[in-house]
């Protein structure tokens, strides 16, 4: 059955060392170990490079130390609540918001880390897969492939793929799942749970969709950003996509996107863990037809993420603003208004266009969670 998964999975332990060496040799190797290593030489880290032999070993030696870099470079606080609503030796499917390609989940694996729970495997975009060092830093953490693209014959059997390995994952291997809730991080901070992936997850198993969706054991995760991340870069695609144009992106841009999230300042950061999803609550939705059932399993998802999303002081000034009122003015300071403000300054400077029309795309980035938490 697992050979079935070639072209998905992570790679087995005895990939890990050819792996490791081609990282090793790699010409970027001297930046990735500054960032990583900023107290040691890039031999010493290609040294600890070829000593690595399982996934395990990387993460615990590369992967969390670079997570740790990267809050303690571009972070005040990392945060977390929720662990209390999982148990350490059962399989889950998280399903969470997408605000950053990398780090949402990255992130999540320290915690996890951290407390002495399994790590994930995680989704990762083929799209992504821009050079055989991504590949190999990604197969190594236990990432496995989406693939994106194709004509509608090849997106339904990728579909089916996919679930059949989710499912085959959770059940049969006893490894937990990330996956984002929607193709494509929240550009505009309105996180909704694009309902074709609830299909998808029922696809390997459609005879009975809350069954088949529960014996995966969802979990919602909300990750939150003080400082939304490639919040510059978001107001651009949105604003050039505006009014039905198709945005193409330039060939770095997702590069580009996973760098600025990993090296700009992110203030704050909270995780939270929601209550997993159980086959009660999901039965009750009810529905008539199995698209009824996607789309409300789907609401369910969004209002869990909504109510664990952290609203930071970012939101309530930029939601202030666009409305012209201080309905919010007890979350911040007019200091905190006053860097904002800046922020929204260096956004105009960086995009040229229609300063109105930028003015709404920018603050509905942090504003819309604001209504979102209301609703809820």
């Amino acid at each position: 059955m697992e050979t079935c998964f070639d072209d998905l999975r992570p790679y087995y332990q005895s990939e890990i060392p050819p792996a490791m060496r081609r990282i090793a040799d790699s010409e970027y190797l001297p930046i990735m170990a500054a960032f990583v290593f900023p107290e040691k030489t890039a031999g010493e880290v290609r040294d600890i490079l070829l000593n690595i032999r399982t996934t395990d070993e990387f993460q615990s030696q590369i992967m969390y130390r670079f997570n740790r870099e990267v809050i303690r470079k571009s972070a005040n606080a990392f945060t977390w609540s929720g662990l209390e609503h999982l148990e350490p030796e059962k399989r889950y499917l998280f399903i969470s918001n997408h605000r950053d390609i990398m780090l949402d989940s990255s992130l999540l694996q320290t915690v996890f880390y951290t407390h002495g729970f399994r790590t994930t495997e995680i989704t990762f975009g083929s799209n992504l897969m821009c050079s055989q060092l991504v590949v190999d830093i990604g197969k190594s953490n236990k990432m496995f492939t989406v693939f994106r693209g194709g004509s509608p014959r090849d997106f339904y059997r990728n579909s089916m793929h996919l679930s059949e390995y989710i499912r085959h994952t959770v059940a049969q291997k006893k490894e937990s799942v990330w996956i984002a809730q929607r193709n494509g991080r929240t550009k505009d901070g309105n996180d909704i749970t694009d309902q074709g992936i609830i299909k998808m997850f029922c696809m390997s198993d459609s005879s009975d969709p809350p069954r088949s969706i529960c014996d995966l054991h969802p979990v919602p995760v909300a990750v939150s950003y003080q400082i939304e991340s490639c919040d510059i870069l978001k107001t651009r695609e949105l604003y050039l996509s505006r009014d039905g144009r198709k945005y193409i992106k330039r060939p770095d841009e997702d590069l580009a996107s996973i760098l600025t999230g990993i090296t700009q300042p992110k203030g704050n950061i909270h995780i939270h863990i929601c209550d997993p999803l159980c086959e009660e609550e999901v039965r009750a939705i009810g529905y008539q037809h199995p698209n009824e059932f996607y789309k409300s399993a789907a609401s369910l998802i969004d209002r869990r993420i909504r109510h664990g999303y952290r609203l930071h002081d970012n939101n309530y000034i930029a939601h202030d603003i666009r409305s012209g009122r201080d309905t919010y003015a007890a979350h911040y300071t007019p200091e905190k208004k006053a860097g904002f403000l800046a922020r929204y300054e260096q956004m105009l400077q960086q995009i040229k266009g229609d300063e109105p029309a930028l003015r709404a795309i920018f603050l509905g980035i942090y504003a819309n969670p604001v209504d979102n938490s209301e609703k809820v």
